[in-house]
This record gives C-alpha cells, structure tokens and sequence, in this order.
C-alpha cells in the first residue's frame, strides 16, 4: 500500500512548481486543521479546492461577507452561494 502521510513541505514544493494535486492535498490538510488563513492563501494562489472548502464554511456559518472575499478571490462558485443566500426571503418575511 502508498505512503499517504506526505510530508506538507514536499507538497509545498511540489505546488510551487504547479502540481494542483499537491494544491488540492494542501487545501485538505489545512481544512482538516481548520486553517482558515492557510486556505486563503492557498486561494490566493490560485487552488479552486480552497475556494470550494471555504465557500463551504462560508455558506454554513452564514457569513455573506466571506462568499463575496472568496467570489472576488476568483472561486465563482462562492458568488453563486452568496446570490443564492441573498435571494432566500428571511424567515417570516415575504414578497
């Protein structure tokens, strides 16, 4: 069976040099950890895994503010959610 305890600073390196795998194993472990400043990052540079993993916090938690970061960081998906959850008459309210 493969070694699946990859050591963090070889996969660094590896998405340095453009692996996405390794972008996306990245994404994992800091979303396994609960590195939310990590993910950013990873975002920032490009790592849709990231986008998707922080939209998902995002629309659980509620936080609008963070889907339109993480839309204008390039992750459309995240825009999508925050249109969605803005279109979502509140609760008692309606049209």
């Amino acid at each position: 069976m493969a070694n699946t305890n990859i050591n963090p600073e070889t996969l660094r390196e590896l998405a340095d040099e453009g692996n996405e795998a390794a972008l996306d194993r990245l994404a994992d472990l800091a979303d396994a950890v609960g590195d939310l400043g990590e993910l950013s990052e990873l975002l920032d540079e490009g790592c849709m895994r990231a986008g998707f993993l922080l939209t998902r916090r995002a629309v659980a938690t509620g936080d609008l503010r963070e889907l339109q970061r993480i839309s204008d960081a390039g992750y459309d998906e995240a825009g999508n959610e925050l249109n969605r959850l803005l279109d979502t008459p509140a609760e008692g309210h309606r049209d």
